[in-house]
């Protein structure tokens, strides 16, 4: 009897524990109704456009995530900090086109006056648990303080490490409007968000941010969910078009004939953000390696690549700047260039000359982050 009180007592605080806010909510209501009538969603899941299986090996998955959170070999975790540029992004000429990396896959862009957030992660740690995915050290630069009123925030996923509830939170007054995928504003009702400025979308819906700016909400590959219900909100993709540049980030995903669809669509690209870290054979479907997004890169016509999902959390046992090594090979011979920059360093899009180095080889990371003025190079 005490071990079944125990482990009632177990059930109970779990069920406790999966009622505190930042696992957000499902979708319900008018929410659901539309995403029941989505094409891209059937007995009552999204799917994608393609069979992916989650796993792709025959190992469970109970034992591929022990695997992977207590059995790594290598070194999935830089031994120094990372080296970065905090960059006063409330100093920046809004009139200018730039990007600037906050580290995995978080962004901050400017767009024809338009500021955009993109999956910002500001915690330590991209997990509900305390020490759970912890960010590497010197990659934990900026918090919402740092950050100037936002046009529009747009989240890729509800995963941990794309959709931060404590960041989310904070950002809350600074934020015009919210761009989600389908489900997606569940979350943020949950959290207090007006849903008036909440948009929900299906892949290939349109939102316009001024008449000359304009998010296409685009296809991945991937999964959803922020607890043991998967797949009942949307993944997307998102490519940014302005008279003057078209932008696409990736989100989450595994690689598919979606990106030359959006290629021949919507392209050619300026510049591209391609999912190109913690891959595994365990979960090949669902993330690309480097060559993969090399090849992504091509089919979306790119001109510029940078690679994301990267360069501060670790979620795959792979060595941490095995994506950058990776990618620097199959870069080689491309017609897109590869851009490096550092965490928080701005990067331009009006075809000035910048030139990135190999910062992950650098002795530079035992150095603390330097201070940078918004709007001027290191």
């Amino acid at each position: 009897m005490a071990v079944v009180g125990i482990a009632l007592l177990g059930i109970v605080g779990a069920f406790a524990y999966l009622q505190q806010p930042v696992f957000g909510d499902l979708p319900s209501g008018e929410r659901l109704t539309r995403i029941e009538h989505s094409p891209n969603h059937a007995d009552g899941v999204f799917r994608n456009q393609i069979d992916t299986p989650m796993k792709t090996t025959d190992q469970s998955e109970i034992s591929m995530w022990m695997q992977t959170l207590f059995g790594q070999e290598g070194q999935p975790r830089p031994p120094s900090p990372i080296p970065a540029v905090k960059t006063d992004l409330k100093a920046l000429d809004p009139t200018q086109d730039i990007v600037v990396w906050l580290g995995h896959s978080s962004y901050f862009v400017q767009l024809g006056g338009q500021r955009i957030l993109i999956d910002p992660v500001f915690s330590t740690y991209a997990a509900p648990i305390p020490e759970v995915n912890k960010a590497f050290e010197g990659t934990s630069l900026y918090t919402a303080d740092d950050i100037p009123e936002i046009d529009a925030l747009l989240i890729s996923h509800d995963h941990y490490d794309h959709l931060d509830y404590p960041t989310v939170q904070a950002l809350q007054p600074k934020v015009r409007k919210v761009i989600v995928g389908l489900g997606v504003g569940a979350h943020f009702e949950r959290w207090g968000y007006d849903m008036g400025v909440v948009r929900e979308a299906d892949w290939n819906e349109v939102i316009a941010l001024t008449p000359n700016v304009r998010v296409h909400v685009t296809t991945a590959r991937h999964y959803s969910g922020r607890t043991f219900t998967r797949d009942q909100s949307l993944w997307v993709g998102f490519a940014l078009l302005s008279p003057e540049q078209r932008l696409f980030f990736s989100g989450d995903s595994g690689y598919g004939p979606h990106f030359a669809e959006i290629g021949q669509r919507l392209g050619p690209f300026d510049y591209v953000a391609i999912d190109a870290g913690q891959y595994d054979p365990r979960w090949a479907n669902v993330h690309m390696n480097p060559e993969q997004a090399a090849q992504a890169a091509k089919d979306l016509r790119a001109r510029v690549l940078m690679q994301t999902h990267v360069g501060r959390f670790s979620i795959a046992p792979h060595d941490w700047d095995d994506p950058f090594k990776r990618m620097q090979v199959a870069s080689q011979g491309q017609t897109f260039a590869l851009w490096t920059p550092e965490i928080g360093r701005t990067v331009y899009l009006d075809g000035r000359a910048q030139s990135f180095t190999a910062w992950w080889e650098d002795d530079a990371a035992k150095t603390p982050p330097q201070l940078a003025a918004g709007a001027r190079e290191e």
